[in-house]
């Protein structure tokens, strides 16, 4: 059952795949670490900041209306599709979603003591809050297992971007809640955003983005299998 349907996305990566799959000496993790579905994936992002919360939250003094975000991933043929859903945000907000190679967050939501920065980062689309402070869009790419970049003028192997975020589009909306204005993250289409609002957070047995459904150890890595 599995195989049959796995079987369109062969078509898309090549059936050299599963034959190499079958020949590789790498260890498959234990199946208490493989993520049993392969061909979807729903993980909540969470507040990158707790002081960012009177800017992102339509009432940051209520902790039962704080805001959620909720993404579904279904693979496909050619590409998936992600559907990502926030709740309870400051009502018209815009904000820039991107998939990052690093969360700053470990798997259970606290900060990353060890982040440096979110290396390599692809602009997916942008997320508009409406009145009641929702937001909802979808988005069709290449993401479950394979999403990468690279580029060799820079040095850069293909490198996989697993995590999700979004980053609020205007710096000003969250200078109240302490962002300095002058100093803009690049997270936009002008280079000019304000701070991560929301991400995901890695597996705890993997460190792997929730976009690697198919986690497997290389000698003493983790990588994902394509």
């Amino acid at each position: 059952m599995f195989f049959d349907s796995f079987r369109p996305r062969l078509g898309r990566r090549g059936g050299a795949a599963l034959i190499g799959l079958a020949l590789s000496a790498t260890a498959i993790l234990p199946a208490s670490s493989v993520v049993a579905d392969h061909e979807e994936a729903q993980f909540p992002l969470v507040v990158a900041n707790s002081n960012l919360l009177p800017c992102l939250a339509k009432d940051p003094s209520d902790p039962k209306r704080l805001p959620t975000a909720e993404v579904s991933v279904e693979r496909g043929e050619l590409n998936d599709t992600l559907k990502l859903r926030v709740h309870d945000l400051k009502p018209d907000l815009a904000f820039d979603l991107f998939t990052v190679q690093n969360s700053n967050k470990l798997a259970d939501g606290s900060p990353d003591p060890n982040f440096k920065n979110f290396g390599l980062a692809w602009y997916q689309t942008d997320v508009q809050a409406d009145h009641d402070g929702n937001a909802d869009v979808t988005i069709k790419t290449i993401l479950l297992d394979q999403i990468f970049g690279f580029d060799p003028a820079a040095n850069l192997a293909p490198t996989n971007t697993f995590n999700v975020g979004f980053w609020f589009n205007n710096p000003n909306d969250a200078a109240a809640c302490g962002f300095d204005v002058t100093h803009p993250t690049p997270f936009n289409g002008e280079h000019k955003a304000g701070p991560l609002a929301m991400i995901s957070t890695p597996d705890a047995q993997t460190g792997l983005g929730p976009l690697c459904r198919n986690p497997e150890t290389s000698g003493s890595t983790i990588v994902c299998n394509p």
